[in-house]
């Protein structure tokens, strides 16, 4: 029963580490060039962002070489800002865009890193399966090709792009 339990306990605390079948994690990643502000251009909404507009994410780094995770929009329902901050850590190692992150305790999700162009000014994200999307950016908007890319890549690898919301940065 012991070994039941702790094997439930691992798979239920691990669950959410995996990624969709046909998304792979960039390679070659640099942390350090990652860090600081982002601006969310796009994503699959869920109930923790529903209604946000003005997301960002900043990222930080920790002295126990994991990285401090900063998000917040603004709820116009609610007529103020959110914020969740959280923790990450590298699934593998620090040159590959696949990452844990939580902001509940010793629950952790992925966060994939599936596309990067070579000067960090945008990124593709991917969660532990094809519900969860986003498209970053360094500033708070982006050129239309990049979100044709963002758009025809996502769609290459299942996800239901049709659902995308591009979230109001003004």
């Amino acid at each position: 029963m012991k070994k039941l339990l702790l094997m439930w306990m691992t798979l239920t605390l691990t669950g959410c580490l995996g990624m969709p079948e046909r998304v792979e994690p960039v390679s070659n990643f640099d942390v350090n060039h990652y860090l600081g502000k982002w601006y969310e251009i796009a994503r699959l909404d869920h109930s923790f962002e529903a209604g946000l507009t003005h997301v960002t994410a900043e990222y930080t780094p920790r002295d126990d070489g994991g990285i401090t995770v900063r998000n917040r929009g603004f709820s116009a329902s609610e007529k103020q800002w959110e914020e969740a901050r959280g923790k990450a850590y590298f699934v593998n190692s620090d040159s590959e865009g696949y990452l844990k992150v939580s902001f509940f305790g010793p629950f952790y999700g992925s966060y994939v890193i599936f596309a990067l162009d070579d000067d960090y000014r945008y990124a593709f994200i991917s969660g532990p399966d094809t519900d969860y999307l986003w498209l970053l950016a360094r500033t708070p908007t982006v050129e239309q090709s990049v979100i044709d890319q963002f758009i025809r890549m996502a769609k290459e690898r299942g996800f239901d792009t049709d659902r995308l919301i591009f979230v109001d940065q003004k």
